[in-house]
């Protein structure tokens, strides 16, 4: 008898309300929904769910196409923002002008400004860029705010998102002007990502990395990439700036025979006693003259203003026995003493050879922790 009883409860049902809400968010949307028709007591738990994402995935669920596609698909996202009592987390991944529904998409965002408070938002439309409407930038509470593939022109009177703590801003068109307007309208800043994978979808940027850390002094979490590097580190900069940065995670392209960007790099590095984990991605333009070979590197390991008290976790991505690479890997381990993993990936077009030489040279460097592992892979294909 005891055991029918058991066989025949709701266990689903009883869970935490936390652990019910995490099983619904791991759900397609849709399917999320459909557990409405479960009992009357699940017909109202998806409206509390903490996160909702509209994706390709519900365009692939909706029947129908063209005009009566994009219209099914509006009705269905406002019938859950309708509903539901008001999301932390929202992404939209949806490719907005292909669907032709670039005018209903501002009407979303409209909503989105008057009715719900939004903490983290997620905008990616493809491969198209989307103009923000004017009501984007009204919408209040943001603390973590994603865009990939949007123009981002606020009006004149925006001030900034004054509780946004992470932005990450992926292929978005915006002026170095209004990016730097940003950037310092944002008092709480902590992590900021950029980055152009197109370098003609960049506009010159007329402020250095001196100006972004004056404008964003809390920032956490650096990750920028080869193309925002090129114009943040233009001129170069100094050996070390007169104020340590409170930088913990730092994600850096680095241009092999551009000195400006090398010495920009190391500066952030030495600027950044605090420093737990960083990236380095190496690549060389061969459209520049400059050889490696003629570029006056500093004498890393005679560097005495670096110190690494706090680094654990290391990246080099496509490593190819250059000199700076390896003089580079060979300080971080020599001046890194708690650090855990250096993982160093090789460039793809290093031969057996080269990558036995490569890894015999780097398991010989000294290591100021004991515990550090040097992990030397070539890229997953």
């Amino acid at each position: 008898m005891m055991k029918t009883q058991c066989l025949s409860s709701d266990i689903i049902s009883s869970l935490p309300q936390n652990i019910i809400d995490t099983i619904l968010t791991l759900m397609p949307i849709r399917d999320a929904l459909r557990t409405s028709v479960l009992s009357k007591k699940w017909r109202y738990y998806w409206t509390t769910m903490p996160t909702l994402v509209f994706d390709h995935n519900l365009v692939r669920t909706i029947s129908g196409a063209g005009i009566l596609l994009k219209y099914k698909l509006v009705n269905a996202i406002f019938h859950v923002l309708l509903i539901h009592r008001g999301p932390t987390t929202l992404t939209f991944d949806l490719d907005v002008n292909k669907l032709g529904m670039t005018t209903e998409f501002d009407q979303i965002i409209l909503y989105l400004s008057s009715r719900i408070n939004v903490k983290d938002l997620s905008i990616n439309t493809s491969y198209t860029i989307y103009k923000l409407p004017t009501s984007f930038f009204l919408i209040q509470g943001l603390e973590s705010l994603e865009l990939i593939n949007c123009d981002f022109e606020p009006p004149v009177s925006f001030n900034g998102f004054n509780k946004l703590r992470n932005m990450h801003f992926q292929d978005v068109q915006v002026s170095a002007e209004v990016l730097k307007h940003f950037l310092s309208s944002c008092p709480l800043l902590e992590n900021i990502v950029l980055i152009h994978y197109e370098d003609e979808y960049v506009e010159e940027i007329f402020f250095d990395f001196v100006t972004l850390f004056r404008c964003a002094p809390l920032i956490h979490t650096l990750y920028i990439s080869k193309y925002y590097m090129k114009y943040l580190a233009a001129g170069g900069m100094p050996n070390k700036l007169p104020n340590s940065l409170p930088l913990k995670d730092v994600g850096l392209d680095v241009c092999l025979r551009e000195q400006d960007i090398i010495s920009a790099a190391l500066c952030i590095i030495r600027s950044s006693p605090n420093l737990e984990k960083f990236s380095f991605s190496m690549y060389d333009n061969e459209k520049l003259p400059t050889k490696e070979s003629s570029i006056k590197f500093v004498d890393l390991q005679d560097d005495l203003s670096l110190t690494l008290d706090h680094l654990m976790h290391i990246d080099i991505y496509c490593v190819s026995n250059k000199v700076f690479e390896m003089e580079f890997v060979k300080l971080i381990l020599a001046k890194s003493h708690v650090l855990k993993i250096a993982r160093v990936e090789l460039n793809a077009n290093v031969s057996v050879d080269e990558e036995l030489k490569i890894v015999r040279e780097m398991n010989r460097f000294p290591r100021a922790s004991t515990s550090a592992q040097l992990i030397i892979e070539r890229p997953i294909t």
